[in-house]
C-alpha cells in the first residue's frame, strides 16, 4: 500500500484537485475527489515531501488548455479501467506538502502508477507550467 509519506512521480491518487477556474470564480475547494497524478515528490531539507499533483479528467480539456492522452495500456497501469479515454492536464497543477496536507489520505493506497517513459512525457509537455507563475496553485 501507498501512503502520502511514499509517494513517488507517477504515483496516481484520489484528491480533490482545485482547478485554477475555481480559483478565479472565488471558490476555495475543489469539488469532488478525482484522480491525480503525481508529477513531482521532493523530500525538502526540514523533511516535509513537497508534491506538486496534475489533474486526470475523462474530457480533453476547453480549447487552449494543454492536456495530454493517456493510452490505454497507462490507464490500466494507473488503476483508470473506469475511464474509456482519460487525459492529463498539464498546464496547471496543484502544490502541497504531504505531511502538513487536508486532502491527501494516509491510509489511501493509490490508485496505480504510470510507467516511467510516459511520466518522461509528461516531464517534458509540464516544463512550461513549471515555468509560468500562474499555473501553481496551493493548496496549504
Amino acid at each position: 500500500m501507498t501512503t502520502k509519506a511514499d509517494l513517488r512521480p507517477g504515483d496516481v491518487v484520489p484528491y480533490p484537485y482545485f482547478w485554477k477556474w475555481q480559483d478565479r470564480r472565488g471558490e476555495t475547494e475543489g469539488r469532488k475527489d478525482r484522480p491525480v497524478c503525481v508529477a513531482v515528490c521532493v523530500r525538502a531539507r526540514d523533511g516535509l515531501t513537497h508534491v506538486a499533483l496534475l489533474a486526470i479528467s475523462s474530457r480533453p480539456g476547453d480549447a487552449g488548455q494543454l492536456t495530454l492522452e493517456i493510452p490505454p495500456i497507462e490507464r490500466r497501469r494507473a488503476g483508470l479501467r473506469a475511464f474509456k479515454d482519460a487525459w492529463v492536464a498539464l498546464d496547471e497543477f496543484n502544490y502541497d506538502i504531504v505531511e502538513k496536507s487536508h486532502y491527501l489520505d494516509p491510509s489511501q493506497a493509490a490508485l496505480g502508477r504510470f510507467s516511467k517513459s510516459f511520466m518522461m512525457q509528461v516531464a517534458k509537455r509540464l516544463a512550461p507550467a513549471f515555468a509560468s507563475k500562474g499555473a501553481r496553485i496551493d493548496r496549504l
